[in-house]
């Protein structure tokens, strides 16, 4: 399997030390007593939980669940005690003489009596956002002698220290949506100095529920409803859906919800809805396109008056907005502001920027005038998101209220369209990001499966944090599950983007597989190689994009190195599946298994599908043994939804229910359909003969005719291969197949000494319908170019023998020994961009490794990208290296192409800020490529969409053309603009055949 660039070294702080489970925070839990440890629960004991009765409501459900995550982990429950102000031994008398003290400060009397009473410093914490802090105090309270107080600034940091505790004690955030066992300690004890943390990094840190038919909705209504859904909408997502979610976006430190939306309403489905987020403390939004806490297109359908269009019927729709703000004033929102047109279109009438001006100075009147009079409206959230053409509307010049956050999107593909300029940076409303893990809409639908690397949502959000777009940050995750875990660490992130840097990435998925599954740092790494494996195969190409021919079948062993790597990774997860007790097998199936299964299973049968229609162009038998695979993997792959839908009785039905096969536009099939297949008639032989040969590189078949052979189809010579010292697999291949019912013995023989052919003999049936041989060349015994013949005989019952010969021409070249860097084989020099020769800094910006990242291996980009966005000309910047050695140009031209594998991000500096690389080799004059187009804003460049567009290669090649006569020579990359990623770098002398990946890396002496 994959293994990742770097090795694990796992901080002390992001590790998970033996038995406590944290992510991304100073731990401060124990099993066992120490000097300086305070008892939760000890000798069966559990210590009481005072709160007072004027602390939020949140704060105190919050509490209960603390209390029963304490009886979960040690068997014991704790006293949950409302305590009354001032507090008296009297009281207190039934808490006894240790306690856990829980509140926030300047709402709890309870924690204001404490801090007079022990003249605690609470200035880490005093008007701070979402922060909170915890330690040990003597005599707080009349009667106690010592209590670990809880505080926090407001009431979700309260919420979040208990909750942050819970997960320290072995509760995880997804102990029901992803059924992680509660791990069980006798005792719990935390440090005396306690635990804290200050304000979060982004304000606002969320998800989307979208596109939730067929998986989520059918799913919801199986679990949380009757059958029928609410009245008016049908919806099953009702106030016991929802407080599962608050309670799940609590415990990982997010607070920001935008609802489900396409068949529901969240004010509507459920009178409860609304108030219930209140007061278990999440914030609601509504998508880009609901203004005023409206669901759209729902709502207006509902109980709209005429079309949705402003500019004819305003009196209806604003009536129709004040419903919206003066439902949610009791409740702690974020209002949408601006207006798209209905179902995702643009607005009424086109681009008109004075109506849309005038549009959000009407909604600002509502909220100030009717809905929150008396209250500063600066003071009341809004967000404007500049989603698809309302990003024109902005760059066109289209103004909002300073206090307004602008949400800035990404492409739906998870690449950043724009974020603040220093300029735009000083914006008292703030930007934030509008991120997609899910999406419905072209080129492809992707909502089945994990697709989405954490390499690049790292990369990608650390780009948002240096540019200071951290108001708001959410992220449609669609169904929510099978995106788990990248929506915590989306989350996680968000809270705290000082602890996570592009090295230890991976760290936070050993520390989840920890947690998740209590395994050793040995497994938990190899847990973490099979997801940045899942992930990277499918980020590589959208499972919903696959075809049978995207991996090539003939050049480079793309194909069958792919599926080894696929069944490479199956194979791990299936290992650490076995070592599993059964209590942990449900979560570890949802989490890790089944997205390895349901994804290997589906590139399989895709594979498959492309060998079966190759062979039977070639006239192989062997084509309806790849029809059969075809269907089997079919059928498995009904099996593992089926397998998903039946753990745990029946819990998830319906939630891996979306299709995903053969997809016909960009929109959902209808039904999942098999690949199209063929077969050969198995009665009669090829007109050709029994034996079918396939050499490597070519789509051809010999002896008879083929289209592939030459370009006249008909009466083509038999096949020349070639080999030289370079080549990257070390060997070329025969593949020998079955060209009818009758099976043959054949051997494989060569002229020369030099060549080794394996296996030189072996036996083809109907039964075993291919064998590959392989041609390997002894170099020591030659000092030029050689020609060898090989022949394959086959010998046939009641048939002539049968012969055959093909021409392998071992090219013998030889890079000096002085050489050190990458030599030309197979007529290609392909280079990692991570394996630098050399690498220069200028102005503290170095062009740096990002592990993981991008298709085949990792990428390099220059670092960091913040501050005031240094630029460069050509040749005065930070710059790397990469020494390569050729022995051909291409056409014999002296030329080379040279072709950047760059990762398709957007001119996110604004159009004056394209995105350039520049390139030399050797002392040539550089060469400038501004590689991302402008266009209009609000739309993409025509090479973004499309089938074979840059988001569904998830690649933007960049071609360069180069004299390099054969010889040693340096490509130099230069940075000019800060956030162009290379991944790869492919020199073309004349050999680059067609393939997805690209060549593999060439051999480096």
């Amino acid at each position: 399997m994959l293994r990742r660039w770097t090795s694990l070294a796992v901080l002390g702080l992001l590790a998970v030390p033996s038995g406590v489970y944290a992510i991304g925070q100073a731990t401060c839990v124990s099993f066992t007593p120490s000097s300086s440890s305070f008892p939760i629960v000890s000798g069966g004991v559990a210590a009481p939980i005072l709160l007072s009765a004027d602390d939020w409501g949140g704060v105190q459900r919050a509490a209960s669940d603390f209390a029963t995550d304490i009886h979960n982990v040690t068997g014991v429950l704790p006293s949950l005690y409302n305590v009354s102000v001032p507090a008296t031994e009297t009281n207190l008398s039934l808490a006894g003489t240790r306690a856990i003290i829980v509140g926030t400060l300047g709402q709890s009397s309870l924690i204001n009596e404490v801090v007079k009473n022990t003249d605690l410093d609470v200035s880490s914490v005093e008007g701070q956002w979402e922060a909170f802090m915890a330690k040990e105090v003597a005599n707080p309270l009349p009667g106690i002698s010592s209590a670990y107080v809880v505080i926090g600034a407001d009431k979700r940091g309260t919420i979040y220290a208990l909750y942050d505790h819970s997960e320290q004690f072995g509760v995880s955030p997804w102990y029901w949506w992803a059924d992680v066992p509660v791990k069980t300690h006798p005792e719990l004890y935390v440090d005396s100095t306690g635990c804290a943390h200050g304000s979060p990094t982004v304000k606002y840190r969320g998800f989307f529920l979208n596109d939730e038919q067929p998986a989520l909705q059918n799913w919801a209504m199986v679990r949380f409803t009757n059958g029928t859904g609410a009245a008016l909408t049908g919806s099953p997502f009702n106030h016991f859906f929802y407080t599962k979610l608050f309670e799940l976006i609590l415990r990982m430190k997010g607070n920001y919800l935008w609802p489900a939306m396409w068949a529901s309403a969240f004010g509507v489905d459920d009178l409860l809805n609304q108030p219930l987020a209140n007061y278990y403390g999440i914030v609601m939004g509504t998508s880009h396109e609901e203004p005023m806490m409206r669901s759209i297109p729902v709502e207006w359908d509902l109980f709209g008056i005429g079309p949705w269009d402003y500019s004819t019927n305003a009196e209806n729709i604003y009536n129709f907005w004040v419903v919206g703000a003066e439902r949610a004033k009791p409740y702690e929102n974020i209002f949408t502001v601006g207006m798209r047109g209905d179902g995702e279109e643009p607005i009424a009438g086109g681009q008109n920027i004075p109506l849309l001006e005038s549009i959000i100075a009407t909604q600002r009147s509502i909220l100030a005038n009717i809905t929150y009079t008396g209250v500063n409206i600066t003071d009341i959230p809004q967000m404007w998101c500049l989603y698809e053409e309302v990003l024109g509307y902005y760059e066109d010049g289209m103004t909002v209220p300073d206090d307004v956050t602008l949400l800035w999107p990404d492409d739906t593909w998870g690449n950043i369209e724009r974020l603040p300029t220093v300029a735009e940076r000083n914006r008292s409303g703030g930007a934030g990001v509008y991120y997609h893990y899910d999406l419905v809409g072209p080129p492809r639908d992707y909502k089945w499966i994990t697709s989405s690397q954490l390499s690049k949502t790292y990369e990608q959000m650390s780009l948002a944090t240096a540019r200071e777009a951290t108001r708001i940050w959410i992220v449609n995750v669609g169904d929510l599950k099978p995106y788990e875990m990248e929506t915590e660490f989306f989350i996680t992130y968000g809270w705290d983007t000082s602890l996570w840097n592009m090295n230890n990435v991976d760290d936070f998925v050993v520390s989840w597989a920890q947690r998740e599954f209590s395994l050793s740092l040995q497994d938990a790494e190899t847990v973490a190689d099979i997801i940045a494996n899942v992930t990277r195969f499918n980020a590589n190409r959208k499972p919903e994009l696959i075809n049978s021919t995207i991996y090539s079948l003939y050049n480079y062993r793309e194909a069958e190195n792919m599926l080894a790597m696929w069944q490479a990774t199956n194979e791990s997860a299936t290992a650490i599946r076995d070592k599993l007790p059964e209590s942990v097998l449900p979560a570890y199936f949802e989490l890790v298994y089944h997205p390895v299964q349901a994804s290997y299973t589906l590139a399989h049968m895709w594979i498959a599908a492309g060998m079966n229609n190759l062979r039977a162009s070639q006239a192989f038998l062997s084509a309806n043994y790849y029809a059969d695979v075809v269907e089997q993997l079919f059928n498995q792959d009904w099996e593992i939804e089926v397998e998903y839908d039946t753990q745990l009785e029946g819990k998830w039905a319906h939630m891996m229910s979306q299709t995903h096969t053969m997809y016909y536009y960009w929109q959902q099939p209808m039904a999942n359909v098999m690949p199209m297949i063929t077969k050969v008639q198995s009665q009669k032989q090829a007109l050709a003969g029994a034996m079918r040969i396939a050499p490597e590189g070519t789509q051809a078949a010999w002896p008879g005719d083929n289209m592939y052979q030459c370009a006249q189809g008909y009466s083509c010579p038999n096949p020349t291969v070639y080999i030289d010292p370079y080549l990257p697999s070390g060997s070329r291949y025969f593949d020998l197949g079955a060209g009818g019912p009758a099976p043959f013995n054949f051997t494989a023989t060569s002229n020369v000494t030099w060549l080794t052919l394996t296996p030189a003999e072996g036996y083809i049936s109907p039964a075993i319908p291919e064998q590959r041989v392989f041609a390997t060349v002894d170099w020591s015994q030659l000092s030029s170019t050689e020609i060898a013949l090989i022949t394959f005989n086959a010998t046939m019952p009641n048939q002539p023998l049968m012969s055959f010969t093909s021409t392998l021409v071992a090219n013998y070249t030889e890079a000096p020994s002085s050489f050190t860097g990458f030599v030309e084989g197979d007529g290609t020099i392909s280079i990692e961009a991570v394996h630098a020769s050399r690498n220069t800094t200028v102005e503290g910006i170095t062009w740096t490794n990002l592990p993981g990242y991008g298709r085949t291996l990792s990428a390099v980009t220059p670092w960091p990208r913040g501050g005031d966005e240094l630029n460069f000309t050509v040749g005065t910047g930070p710059s790397i290296e990469y020494d390569f050695y050729n022995f051909n140009t291409y056409n014999d031209s002296g030329n080379v192409t040279l072709t950047l594998y760059m990762a398709p991000t957007l001119n996110s500096l604004g159009p004056t800020r394209p995105l350039a690389v520049g390139v030399q080799i050797d002392s040539d004059t550089p060469q400038v490529s501004y590689f991302i187009p402008n266009v209009a804003p609000g739309t993409f460049p025509a090479q973004w969409g499309g089938y074979d567009g840059w988001v569904a290669n998830n690649i933007v090649t960049v071609p360069f053309n180069f004299a390099a006569e054969p010889g040693a020579h340096t490509l130099t990359i230069w940075m000019i603009e800060p956030t162009v990623i290379v991944q790869k770098i492919v020199i073309d002398t004349g050999g680059v055949q067609p393939s997805y990946l690209g060549p593999p890396e060439s051999l480096s002496v």
